[in-house]
């Protein structure tokens, strides 16, 4: 097919008049059968380089990809076009999984996303061998390499695949961050007669800021004076899961129209978010780095990191998805040398699981060949940790994969060799490089850009004459008393929101009255549970009794209930009656155990969470709930495993609605 035949149908179907040059080159090869890398930023195109030939070809085009949101949103506008494509996610109920599968076994999709996780589904595996594939695309492919910012274990797995398929057959691998080491990995990876195009990485839209800062207030402050002037709407990014909540607080309390998003939240909190983004429903969301890729809004025209990134691929990925439509983009980082290493090095020390667990799965293998889950509970790990082992110790082959009853184990081969930790050391070392390297960003004295641009493997760009050095613009931070006082008493009166999602009965969004490390509040929890300090004293409760005000204004409540102790004793049931007595609620000493559980504390996985409080709740004269609104109390809030478990339970008896209301909020809580 020609480039003219090829536009007309491009214009016929997607509504577009014409290719940029590279996308008619890797369409070109793709409908030849070819296999292409194409490193682009952000906004080039590159999903029409593999929509466009799915229409053409006689099967369906599997398209892998992490991003969930990129799934829903390209799906959505495949679909108004007349292209029928699917996706397959965790987010979605298995049955709807297993139609949209039937629909690709009938030939029935054009375009059908799913997750690189799905190759550890049995039943997909199965299901593609009677599949019409015409097309393989690897989206986010430096997932592929382990020099790669976001390597990803799963993605092993469709290397595999790959390696399986004809040299004939097509193959697109697509992103907008490798260097040259990582792109060398994926083309080797990928195999022979693989045609990488490496495009042009300047945005040229963009004025590059940063902003040294001596304290954290400083950073709280400049964002409430500055973030009304800024035109558009845009994306905060944090460190953590407190800090989206925390600054999300902060900047409400400004009058400045905000909202919080972070991996904890459930998923149909998560897409009315990312819904609301597109809809510029906020002037702003403060985020983990969780949001913003695969969305297609193309006028964010703000990107503020408040923590430094690990990396200058990071950095770069993380403000790419920003002013997409070529206007005026503002870019601003901050950094505190006192503060802002601390986080960085803590993902980099995390990024590999210690040597102990590796061999702690070793053992439990040695024993017999387990699941994954099962392996989760023996180690007692969280499932991402055993994922990165697993994908390591095959990767050494230490152990091996075995399938039984569409079902997959994973056991010690025999004569195995030793582990090697060398390959993890070397990789620590390159990211505290790749770290050092985003401080010279933040240090640098010449174009922002350029820099940027230099470190993925582009060289062409030499001024961009709007970043704060080419401008000779430095930013500070203007400080007063006022400001200060402001932001002190706003700490005083944080209490952050507990989100509930679907499935957990008439639970309703809860409040904590701190986060347990961000004050002292944690320490004296710990040191009333575990070190035999007394009751939970009056601050204590004063502080949560101010949380309850702010939060369930114009809630009637019927009945307060505690959380049954599981090693407090009596302190959640003695700051309950006082609660109570303050807030002239009623108080129940009927809920109960009927088994004994284990501190949650002691699992690191979600599996183990749920499992330790399964059907160990009960309430003596359940008429007492019937059309209840219950406040439930209870000293610390981490995995949300216990409320949920009760939620459920006291629906089930009747309540009308049930309000969580806690001391304090873990920052993390394992999710998976």
């Amino acid at each position: 097919m020609n480039r003219d035949k090829a536009e007309a149908i491009l214009q016929k179907v997607f509504k577009i008049f014409k290719f940029y040059d590279t996308q008619w080159q890797v369409v070109e090869r793709i409908l030849k059968g070819e296999r292409v890398l194409l490193i682009e930023k952000t906004g080039f195109g590159k999903s029409l380089c593999f929509q466009f030939p799915a229409i053409l070809f006689e099967g369906t085009t599997i398209v892998f990809t992490p991003l969930i949101a990129l799934m829903r949103d390209q799906v959505n506008k495949l679909r108004s076009l007349g292209i029928n494509a699917k996706c397959i996610n965790s987010n979605q109920d298995s049955n709807s999984n297993k139609c949209i599968i039937q629909e690709a076994i009938n030939n029935e999709i054009k375009v059908l996303y799913i997750a690189p996780e799905r190759m550890e589904n049995i039943e997909w595996i199965t299901s593609a061998k009677q599949m019409k594939i015409s097309m393989i695309v690897v989206d986010e492919a430096h997932c592929i390499s382990t020099w790669g910012h976001d390597f990803r274990p799963s993605y092993k797995r469709i290397i595999n695949l790959v390696n399986l398929l004809p040299s004939s057959f097509p193959l697109l691998a697509t992103t907008a961050t490798a260097t040259k080491r990582v792109q060398g990995d994926i083309e080797e990876q990928l195999g022979k007669n693989l045609y990488t195009y490496r495009g042009n990485l300047i945005r040229s839209n963009f004025h590059l800021f940063v902003i040294k800062v001596e304290s954290e207030e400083e950073k709280f402050i400049w964002l409430a004076q500055n973030i009304k002037n800024i035109e558009g709407t845009g994306i905060i990014y944090t460190g953590t899961k407190a800090d989206t909540q925390i600054y999300a607080q902060w900047l409400q309390e400004n009058d400045i129209n905000s909202t919080f998003y972070n991996g904890e939240l459930e998923p149909e909190i998560r897409e009315d978010i990312e819904k609301g983004l597109i809809e510029n429903r906020w002037k702003c969301i403060v985020s983990t780095n969780a949001l913003g890729m695969g969305i297609d809004k193309p006028d964010i025209r703000f990107i503020i990191h408040t923590q430094v990134p690990i990396s200058p691929i990071h950095y770069y990925q993380e403000i790419g998805r920003a002013g997409r439509d070529g206007k005026k983009t503002f870019v601003v980082l901050f950094y505190n040398p006192d503060e802002d290493d601390d986080l960085p090095y803590a993902f980099i020390d995390g990024s590999k699981p210690k040597i102990g667990n590796y061999y702690k799965v070793i053992n439990a293998l040695k024993e017999s060949r387990l699941s994954t889950i099962e392996l989760t509970k023996v180690t007692n790990m969280k499932r991402k940790e055993i994922d990165v082992i697993k994908a390591d110790l095959i990767s050494q082959n230490i152990i091996n994969e075995v399938f039984e009853n569409r079902k997959r184990y994973y056991e010690l081969r025999f004569n195995a060799p030793k582990l090697d930790p060398q390959p993890f050391m070397d990789l620590r070392e390159k990211k505290i490089c790749e770290f050092q390297k985003i401080k010279d960003y933040i240090d640098l004295s010449n174009c922002r850009m350029s820099y940027l641009c230099n470190y993925l493997g582009d060289d062409s760009v030499e001024n961009c004459e709007k970043c704060d050095n080419c401008m000779d613009h430095i930013v500070k931070v203007k400080l007063s008393d006022e400001w200060l006082e402001k932001f002190k008493i706003f700490n005083e009166n944080l209490f952050p929101i507990i989100e509930q999602g679907r499935g957990n009965g008439n639970l309703i969004q809860g409040v904590a009255s701190s986060f347990y490390g961000s004050s002292n509040v944690g320490k004296v929890i710990h040191k009333c549970k575990y070190q035999n300090g007394g009751d939970f004293p009056d601050f204590l409760v004063n502080q949560t009794l101010k949380a309850f005000h702010k939060s369930f204004k114009g809630i009637k409540f019927d009945l307060i209930l505690y959380v049954p102790p599981t090693e407090s004793g009596r302190l959640v049931k003695n700051f309950a009656e006082k609660i109570s007595s303050n807030l002239k609620i009623p108080i129940s000493h009927n809920f109960k155990k009927i088994s004994e559980t284990k501190p949650q504390k002691m699992f690191q996985n979600i599996y183990s969470k749920k499992e330790n409080v399964k059907n160990v709740f009960t309430y003596t004269n359940t008429i007492e709930l019937k059309n209840k609104v219950i406040l439930l109390i209870d000293d610390i809030y981490d995995s949300g495993a216990t409320i949920k478990e009760i939620g459920k339970y006291l629906t089930g008896q009747g309540a009308l609605c049930i309000a969580p209301l806690v001391i304090a909020k873990t920052v993390g809580g394992d999710k998976i």
